[in-house]
């Protein structure tokens, strides 16, 4: 049984690859396995596994007894630190963010308010300096749990007329003032449109695959995240 073990962030830099290819002479191998076997086969990252939440083909996977199969793509995911036409309502891009087209594409005629968040690149983070931020995805799963957050947002707010939302976030080299965040929500009041959309940004800093390596005067360092906590499917 043979599969592909995907690498992001500072875990590439420590094996020196973004990818691995991990081969088993038997078909039962669950997720365990393959943890405990990398660990062993690749010391260097050790110190990392305890803390790595697991996607297997761009879904998270919360037992460690999921079973594996020959073709699976795994991807370990250490803490995360988001054209013509109409915008669409998620997106992840290395182009520059446009509010007012995504605050477009989630305005609908029953709308009394839309708020759209708008997170920046600041020039300064714990007391030092920073000069830019550097933004890497897992890009296929992070548009994933995007839709994910975005469907778990309307459900918690489907009594309170929230009407809908839009997720863009923005990866690549990013400057201080650019922005890396758009979040905008729909609602027939402004103060569930607040809530809604302050939930969705907490959701996507939690869940959503996406890391920031932090370029300062001093060098280059990858941000500290959280541990991941998936939303539901």
């Amino acid at each position: 049984m043979r599969v592909t073990v995907r690498l992001f962030a500072g875990l590439r830099e420590v094996v020196g690859s973004d990818a691995l290819i991990e081969e088993f002479a038997t078909p039962d191998v669950t997720v365990e396995t393959l943890r405990t076997r990398l660990g062993e086969a690749h010391p260097q990252l050790g110190p990392y596994l305890s803390g790595v939440a697991i996607a297997v083909n761009e879904e998270y996977i919360l037992e460690p007894g999921t079973a594996l199969h020959d073709g699976d793509t795994v991807a370990l995911i250490p803490p995360i630190s988001g054209g013509a036409g109409e915008a669409p309502k998620i997106l992840v891009t290395h182009s520059i963010l446009d509010p007012r087209a995504l605050r477009d594409a989630v305005i609908t005629p029953a709308s009394g308010a839309c708020v759209v968040f708008e997170g920046v690149v600041r020039n300064h983070h714990e007391g030092h300096a920073v000069i830019r931020l550097q933004y890497e995805a897992y890009e296929e799963m992070a548009t994933r749990q995007l839709e994910a957050v975005a469907r778990e947002t309307l459900a918690a707010y489907a009594s309170r007329e929230v009407y809908d939302i839009g997720i863009h976030h923005r990866v690549g080299m990013l400057e201080v003032g650019e922005t890396s965040l758009l979040v905008a929500v729909s609602a027939a009041h402004r103060q569930d449109a607040f809530e809604a959309v302050l939930r969705a940004v907490d959701r996507v800093k939690e869940t959503v695959p996406v890391w920031k390596k932090e370029w300062g005067p001093d060098g280059a360092q990858w941000q500290e995240g959280v541990q991941p906590k998936p939303a539901a499917p």
